[in-house]
């Protein structure tokens, strides 16, 4: 198998804590990076790929709807916040609908601190599934999932229809027909409009609240340091490194 990673955040946020990602990241795996900005970064085997040039539909969301209001409320704003989040979607889905040369693709969140190694052998045992279009973690039906990683079989046939079902849903403006707008919310939604159709995905979290990256076969692979107060910390209390 062939297999590519992908992540996305700009300057500013590669200051606060995506140093940290590139500082540790040990995948043999080939690494793609989206930015608003363009970055250098000092690490080799990295492509670094202007967001806005390769997926011009991306700022013509953020310039159409930056203007709607969000709550400042750090427990709840993030919920209806669609133009923080869509650098990550148009991210990846551009990759998947551009990349015929993998077979797997890794989409990951920057807020991420490496540990162990991973390998092909790895993936094809705990994450892919031939069967399954995608790999999430899964937080019950009553919560979202956790999207800060998602795994998509490049070989799948819906996949790239998935992709640009996904993209769709910002170039028309759909999310805001929705109940929230954050990426997991939308992603969550696309995925189980085509689990109806009958398309198998693979859940590879245990169906609780909370962080359930730590909790899951990735726990002890890599630390998800999400949200204020552990990035803070530059660790998460509950993981499992």
């Amino acid at each position: 198998m062939n297999i590519a990673v992908v992540t996305t955040l700009n300057k500013k946020l590669y200051k606060q804590y995506g140093y940290k990602f590139f500082e540790t990241y040990n995948w043999p795996f080939h690494l793609s990076v989206y930015s608003e900005d363009m970055l250098d970064i000092p690490h080799q085997n990295i492509i670094v790929k202007s967001t806005f040039d390769e997926i011009p539909q991306c700022e013509e969301f953020v310039n159409r709807n930056k203007h709607r209001p969000v709550s400042d409320d750090p427990r709840t704003g993030f919920l209806k916040d669609g133009v923080r989040f869509c650098y990550k979607v148009y991210s990846y889905t551009n990759e998947i609908i551009t990349n015929e040369d993998f077979d797997g693709l890794i989409c990951i969140d920057a807020d991420s601190v490496f540990y162990k190694m991973i390998d092909t052998d790895f993936v094809k045992k705990h994450i892919h599934n031939d069967n399954s279009m995608m790999t999430y973690l899964g937080r019950g039906e009553k919560q979202y999932s956790e999207c800060g990683f998602l795994y998509f079989n490049m070989r799948h046939p819906e996949v790239v229809n998935y992709a640009i079902e996904m993209q769709h849903m910002y170039n028309d403006d759909t999310i805001y027909n929705l109940k929230e707008q954050h990426d997991s919310y939308v992603w969550d939604y696309v995925r189980k409009k085509y689990e109806q159709k009958g398309v198998i995905n693979k859940n590879i979290g245990d169906g609780k609240g909370g962080h359930v990256q730590a909790r899951s076969i990735l726990g002890p692979v890599y630390d998800h340091i999400k949200g204020p107060k552990r990035k803070k910390l530059m660790r998460s209390p509950e993981a499992r490194v």
